[in-house]
C-alpha cells in the first residue's frame, strides 16, 4: 500500500472538519461534503459547528486540488466527487443517527460508501469514523464498496476503523489531545492506519487487534456514560421524593477518592443518547435482548418530562398559576457551549410546559434559530431584552457560559421560581436544582 498519502474526508462535520484541518498540516487533503452551503461557508473561513476558529482554517486551506500538485499540502473543501478520485486514503466521518423507532439508520453510511466506491482504486484504503455496532464496516460497508467499485476486499482494497472521539464545543480535548483507537482489516492496514493516525495525534494511538473490537470499543463508552447518568438521574428522581438536593448529596459522596462523579441531566446530542440503541439493536439481531442498556435508555428520555413536571410542581406550590403562565427557557442545544442541536432533550421540557398550558420562551445564544424550527418547530430567540417582558418561571436546561453571567433577576416577575437542571447558578430560596 502507498505510504504517500492523499487524503479525502467524506463528510465535512463535527468530526470531519477538525480531522481534515488536522491532517492537512502534514498531507495534501480534500474534504467532500454534500452541503454546498457548508462548503461555500467553510471556503470562506466560516465554521458553524464552531469547532475551528476562521483564523486556524484559513492557515490549512487553499483554492486548489491538493493531489494535482506534486508535494503541496493544505486543505481544499469540494462538494463535487470527482475532486476526490485521486485520493489513496478516504476517512469516512459520516453521522450515524436512529430514526423515530430508536432503530439505527445507516443511510449516511451507505451512502457515503457509494460515493467512495465510485473512485476506488487499487490499494486504497478506506477508514470508517462513524459511530455503529459491531460489524457493520465489514459487513455493511464493505459490500457497498466491492459492488460499486468492482474491486475485491483485502485483495485491491483494505479498510480500516478508527472511532471519532470528538467532543463538540471542547477546547482543551481537541482531536490531535485524545488518544486514537485504530484497526485494520489486515494486519499491514492496521499498521497503515495507525501510522497514519500517529503522525498527527499528540495523544497517541491504540492499535486494536480487529475492526470489530475497535468498533466495539466506541459503541461501549457512550452506553457506559448513558448508564452512570441514568443512575444519577433516578437518584434526583428519589431524592426529590425525599425533599433532597441532588447536588449537595453527589458533592458530599463525591469527597470519597474512588466516587464516580457523573451528575443528573437531559441526555440527548448524537453520541450518549444514540449509541446504546446501536449496541441494543446488535445484541437483539444475535438473541440478547438488553436489559440494562435500554433500561438507562429509558430513564433518561424520561427526564425531560420529569422536569417539566417538577417546574409545574414548583410553581403551584408558590401559588403560580401554571396555564397560562409566561416561562423563559435557556438553552436549546443538545450540550453546554456548542451550537449543535440534534436530539437535544430540551425540547422535552418545552413541549410538556406547553402540554401544561404555559407560554414558553426559548433563548440560546448559541443555536441558529432557522435549524431550531426547522427541527422542532420552535422560536429561539438569540437576544433577549430584559425590559420587554418578566417570567414566572425560568428553567436553565443548558449550562452556557453566557447564562452564568446573565442576570436572570432582571427576567423575574415579582413572583417568581427557578428550575436549575444543570446545578450551576447560585442557591437561592426560590431556585430548585434537578
Amino acid at each position: 500500500m502507498d505510504r504517500k498519502h492523499k487524503i479525502a474526508i467524506v463528510g465535512l462535520g463535527y468530526v470531519g472538519l477538525p480531522l481534515a484541518r488536522l491532517f492537512a498540516t502534514r498531507y495534501p487533503v480534500v474534504g467532500f461534503d454534500i452541503n454546498q452551503k457548508r462548503i461555500n461557508e467553510l471556503i470562506v473561513g466560516v465554521d458553524s459547528t464552531q469547532e475551528i476558529s476562521e483564523d486556524l482554517l484559513k492557515l490549512v486551506q487553499i483554492d486548489f486540488n491538493p493531489f494535482e500538485t506534486p508535494n503541496k499540502l493544505g486543505l481544499y473543501c469540494s462538494s463535487n466527487y470527482q475532486d476526490i478520485c485521486d485520493a489513496n486514503v478516504y476517512i469516512v466521518t459520516v453521522p450515524t443517527p436512529i430514526d423515530k423507532y430508536n432503530r439505527p439508520d445507516l443511510t449516511p453510511l451507505y451512502k457515503s460508501s457509494e460515493t467512495v466506491g465510485k473512485v476506488l482504486k487499487k490499494n486504497d484504503i478506506v477508514i470508517y469514523e462513524s459511530t455503529v455496532y459491531p460489524g457493520v464496516t465489514e459487513e455493511e460497508c464493505v459490500p457497498v464498496l466491492e459492488r460499486i467499485s468492482g474491486l475485491k476486499f483485502n485483495e485491491d482494497f483494505f479498510v480500516g476503523y478508527s472511532p471519532e472521539r470528538i467532543n463538540p464545543g471542547d477546547k482543551d480535548h481537541t482531536v490531535d489531545k485524545i488518544l486514537k483507537v485504530t484497526s485494520g482489516s489486515t494486519l499491514e492496514a492496521g499498521k497503515t492506519v495507525d501510522d497514519l493516525y500517529k503522525s498527527v495525534i499528540k495523544a497517541g494511538t491504540h492499535l486494536a487487534p480487529t475492526i470489530r473490537v475497535a468498533e466495539a470499543s466506541k459503541v461501549i463508552e457512550n452506553s457506559q456514560r448513558d448508564l452512570n447518568i441514568a443512575f444519577m438521574n433516578e437518584l434526583a428522581k428519589i431524592f426529590s421524593l425525599m425533599n433532597i438536593d441532588t447536588h449537595d448529596v453527589l458533592a458530599a459522596a463525591g469527597t470519597k477518592w474512588n466516587f464516580l462523579k457523573f451528575k443528573p441531566g437531559l441526555v440527548g446530542g448524537h453520541c450518549i443518547g444514540v449509541d446504546p440503541f446501536y449496541l441494543a439493536q446488535k445484541a437483539q439481531e444475535i438473541g440478547y435482548y438488553s436489559e440494562l442498556i435500554l433500561a438507562a435508555r429509558r430513564l433518561n428520555d424520561s427526564m425531560g418530562a420529569f422536569v417539566a413536571s417538577q417546574v409545574v410542581k414548583l410553581m403551584i406550590n408558590n401559588d403560580i398559576k401554571v396555564k397560562g403562565a409566561k416561562i423563559l427557557n435557556l438553552g436549546i442545544t443538545f450540550k453546554e457551549n456548542c451550537p449543535d442541536i440534534r436530539n437535544s432533550k430540551a425540547i422535552d421540557v418545552i413541549t410538556n410546559l406547553q402540554d401544561y398550558g404555559a407560554e414558553v420562551t426559548t433563548y440560546d445564544p448559541m443555536a441558529d434559530p432557522a435549524e431550531v424550527m426547522t427541527e422542532y418547530g420552535v422560536v429561539c430567540k438569540t437576544h433577549l431584552d430584559q425590559n420587554s417582558q418578566k417570567y414566572d418561571a425560568i428553567i436553565l436546561t443548558v449550562a452556557h457560559e453566557q447564562f452564568l453571567n446573565m442576570d436572570i433577576i432582571s427576567f423575574q416577575k415579582n413572583h417568581c421560581v427557578v428550575y436549575d437542571v444543570k446545578g450551576i447558578l447560585p442557591k437561592h430560596s426560590s431556585h430548585r436544582r434537578l
